[in-house]
């Protein structure tokens, strides 16, 4: 890696860290830390093994899935090779936001020869896949929840993104008139003379991922296992439900959140772990504590302590996975090679 590329990287991650620590100061400015402190000390922590069963189980679930998705590209990778690199990818997001996305890719693509950027269109179609079931919890838990619960969704998350829609959409409609009619005539032009701009190595790279990359996008149209794909999705989600739920049985003040609650904890600390700061430090446990003092009534610090269990434990689980991973694909040799003649 080059001088400008390192620094590049470097500040990116400076810059991500930085709002994770303002969002981790925001969460805990107003703790009482004796109280967290005392909650952390008397947690059960047994709680915790079926919540990493659990979550382990949703691991090789979407391990199976994006086998799936790869499948319609003519290839057929190991399911534990495809496993193992979506594990390291998961270790990768935690030193940059969605830099693990194309780790995995890469991982994967250079050990079972599969082009890197179609496994990206594939990435791109489970990750948006994801979107629309948050999406549609988050449908289901407005239509159904209390009042307290929609006012908090209203000021915590629909408020806040429509405000963001509106600083960004609130520029003179000149100037994004004048921005799409140059990208229509940017494409256009990358279209009409595609063949003398793939004389010139950049743009003939870049026709090349765009074609890997929509190629990935494609296999969700050509799946042969439609209904398995879509019972491993209703699987995975499951899991989530049941590890968010079974570590509310860690502490005594969140042991009554029902099953159906721990679904709204879910579905926020979805979105938390969305905000583009490494691995969602601070973002997931200022959601997480915050719904869990409107839907349980539970104080402030009694909700950072079940952010805090339910985040960490899954982190260093990640890492101790992510490292086997790393020793799987790269430490030992799966197949030996043949003796040469």
């Amino acid at each position: 890696m080059n001088l400008r590329k390192f620094v590049i990287q470097a500040l990116k991650f400076i810059g991500f860290l930085a709002v994770g620590i303002l969002l981790l100061w925001l969460s805990f400015r107003n703790v009482d830390f004796k109280s967290l402190s005392k909650d952390l000390k008397e947690a059960n922590y047994y709680w915790l093994i079926p919540a990493l069963i659990f979550s382990l189980f949703a691991f090789l679930l979407r391990a199976r899935r994006w086998q799936l998705l790869i499948h319609p590209l003519d290839s057929n990778p190991s399911f534990w090779h495809t496993f193992h690199a979506m594990m390291i990818g998961y270790l990768a997001n935690m030193a940059l936001p969605r830099i693990g996305e194309i780790t995995r890719c890469v991982v994967l693509g250079k050990k079972e020869k599969i082009a890197v950027d179609k496994l990206v269109g594939t990435v791109i179609v489970e990750r948006t896949i994801d979107f629309l079931s948050v999406l549609v919890f988050l449908i289901i838990i407005v239509f159904t929840s209390s009042a307290i619960i929609n006012e908090f969704l209203k000021e915590s998350i629909f408020i806040p993104f429509k405000e963001k829609v509106l600083s960004v959409t609130n520029l003179s409609w000149i100037f994004w008139t004048g921005l799409v009619l140059c990208g229509i005539i940017a494409l256009y032009l990358m279209i009409r003379y595609r063949k003398n701009l793939r004389k010139i190595r950049l743009f003939s790279k870049i026709f090349d991922i765009t074609r890997g990359v929509i190629g990935g996008l494609k296999t969700i149209t050509n799946l042969k296992r439609k209904w398995e794909f879509i019972f491993l999705t209703f699987l995975i989600w499951i899991s989530y439900a049941l590890m968010t739920w079974v570590v509310v049985f860690c502490l005594e003040s969140t042991s009554g959140v029902s099953f159906w609650d721990s679904l709204i904890v879910l579905v926020v600390g979805g979105l938390g772990m969305a905000v583009p700061v490494q691995a969602g430090f601070g973002a997931f446990h200022y959601a997480v504590s915050r719904v869990l003092v409107v839907i349980h009534g539970v104080s402030l610090e009694d909700g950072l302590t079940y952010a805090l269990i339910s985040h960490e434990s899954q982190i260093v689980f990640e890492i101790i996975i992510g490292i086997i991973s790393i020793y799987a694909m790269y430490g030992r040799n799966y197949k030996k090679e043949p003796p040469t003649p």
